[in-house]
């Protein structure tokens, strides 16, 4: 469709959020948010007609796009027949995503807790680890994001965290495998996987194993540059885990339902966790919705036991009914397998040439739709075409390429120095290739910053 302009309301809109709303993550004089006016399928529109491609799918969370005529109609439906109820109740509602949910989760992962998002999620994961073995202490990695609430932040393993950080969450750090920056001087795979297993193994050693209750991953990291873990990581850990009583818990919000091609990003590496958090995906964001999934040794924990620990909205009727719906979609329409079989025969070749000509382009690394572009100055040093939590004149470089592709038409997701390649799953094939050549236009403005 094309959409009509109205410049009117677009400038209301914009004052209204101008003088009211405060936003995440910013500095609130220094940003210009875009007035939007509408979205269907995998585009958004402003209110001067303008279309946008959405590359970003929002916050990497409308994996079957916006405004999806059966989701929409699901909440429809629910609001008219019970808009909300409290979570002590069993509703038709919850209880059918619930099943649904653990369904496809992997292995003994069968009841379902309901949060409002991801990063509540983590919060109640950790929880759950901690009373589960009565140990203080949380291991993630740098290079990771598990949300903005204070438990989730202290997780993070991004600059997003240090200015909540106060050292005192029971938080330990570590490096993850990246072959491409390796912090082991490895250079195959396989000697970055065991030399990854071997520090995280030493990290618990110094930090005391009986002090450890949690070790806590992205299955694939995702804001920080969507980094495949290689094969053997995580059954590593897994192994670790086992040996040390160690819950191990894995962060699927941003990987799951159908964006690495499959139902769940672990489905790619044959690992069960004791623990798995979603959120995102499972409804597209429609709704508010997370949760975590609980493996049958840890409900156990809680069988007689109360679990000290609730959300007013957990489970939400309207939301339940988004997921019900959108998992509906996703296995009717053969979402998750479209999103494999576009990421291997139409994102990756086009990707991957990409980078043979552009000499920006360090590195292609992803799955299904879940792909990343590390932009460099320099192919050989590998140095990053911005510096690390670059910020004003010395993040131009991402800022000119971002500005490149949303005066094409397509709008995209820049963290650092990464560009993501994160469309809805079940974007069309004659979309995304639209959407790979704006982004060639883009990235020749890239390669004006390499030298």
């Amino acid at each position: 469709m094309t959409p009509e302009p109205h410049l009117q309301a677009g400038a209301a809109v914009k004052a209204a959020d101008r003088a009211h709303v405060f936003h995440s993550w910013s500095a609130q004089e220094l940003i210009d948010p875009l007035a939007v006016a509408g979205a269907e399928g995998s585009y958004f529109w402003d209110y001067e007609g303008k279309r946008y491609l959405d590359l970003a799918s929002g916050l990497v969370y409308t994996n079957i796009g916006y405004q999806h005529p059966k989701v929409v109609a699901a909440i429809q439906e629910q609001a008219a027949k019970m808009t909300t109820f409290a979570p002590a109740f069993a509703v038709e509602a919850r209880s059918e995503a619930a099943r649904l949910i653990a369904e496809r989760t992997p292995g003994d992962l069968d009841k379902i807790f309901f949060t409002n998002g991801g990063a509540d999620a983590v919060e109640h994961a950790v929880r759950m680890a901690r009373l589960h073995t009565g140990r203080p202490k949380v291991l993630s990695a740098y290079r990771s994001y598990h949300g903005g609430t204070q438990q989730a932040i202290n997780l993070t393993g991004d600059p997003r965290r240090w200015a909540s950080d106060s050292g005192t969450a029971g938080v330990v750090h570590f490096w993850g495998p990246f072959l491409y920056r390796s912090r082991f001087y490895a250079e195959t795979e396989e000697q970055e996987c065991a030399r990854a297993l071997e520090h995280l193994e030493t990290t618990i050693a110094f930090e005391g194993p009986a002090s450890v209750a949690a070790i806590v991953l992205e299955t694939v990291p995702g804001t920080a540059g969507i980094m495949m873990p290689p094969a053997g990581y995580l059954a590593g850990v897994r192994e670790i885990c086992d040996k040390y009583g160690i819950v191990f818990v894995l962060d699927e919000v941003m990987a799951g339902f159908g964006r690495t091609g499959t139902w769940f990003a672990a489905d790619l590496y044959d690992v069960v966790p004791d623990l798995m958090t979603f959120a995102k995906g499972v409804n597209s964001g429609y709704v508010p919705l997370g949760g975590v999934a609980i493996s049958a040794k840890i409900a156990e924990t809680f069988a007689e036991r109360p679990y000290p620990g609730g959300l007013t909205y957990s489970g939400h009727p309207l939301a339940c009914a988004a997921a019900v719906a959108t998992i509906n979609v996703m296995a009717e329409e053969g979402i998750v397998e479209h999103a494999a079989r576009l990421g291997a025969e139409v994102v990756e070749p086009a990707l991957r040439e990409l980078a043979e000509r552009h000499p920006s382009v360090g590195e292609v690394r992803g799955t299904g739709m879940f792909w990343a572009l590390d932009l460099v100055k320099n192919r050989e040093t590998r140095e990053p075409l911005v510096p690390y939590n670059a910020t004003g004149q010395a993040a131009t470089p991402m800022s000119a390429f971002a500005a490149s592709a949303k005066a094409h038409g397509v709008w995209p997701f820049v963290n650092m120095n990464r560009t993501h390649v994160v469309p809805p799953c079940n974007i069309s094939e004659a979309e995304l290739k639209e959407g790979l050549a704006v982004l060639d236009t883009a990235l020749s403005v890239a390669d004006e910053y390499t030298g």
